[in-house]
């Protein structure tokens, strides 16, 4: 089974890492200065700005 890759709040981040918010159409439209944060493995996720909105980690490289 495959790790999730997009979280709502009050799930527990599976690894440490950064974290951006993300929305409906997100991947076409983009969001405007979304929100950013830093979790530790077993965080709980924060609100987002909406209902419609959700978590996925950032990779850079």
């Amino acid at each position: 089974m495959g790790e999730w890759t997009q979280f709502r709040p009050g799930d527990h981040a599976p690894n440490d890492g950064e974290y951006m918010e993300i929305g409906e159409d997100a991947f076409h439209m983009g969001i405007n200065n979304p929100k950013m944060i830093t979790l530790k493995k077993g965080d709980k996720f924060p609100e987002t700005s909406n209902h419609n909105r959700k978590w996925k980690k950032v990779f850079r490289g």
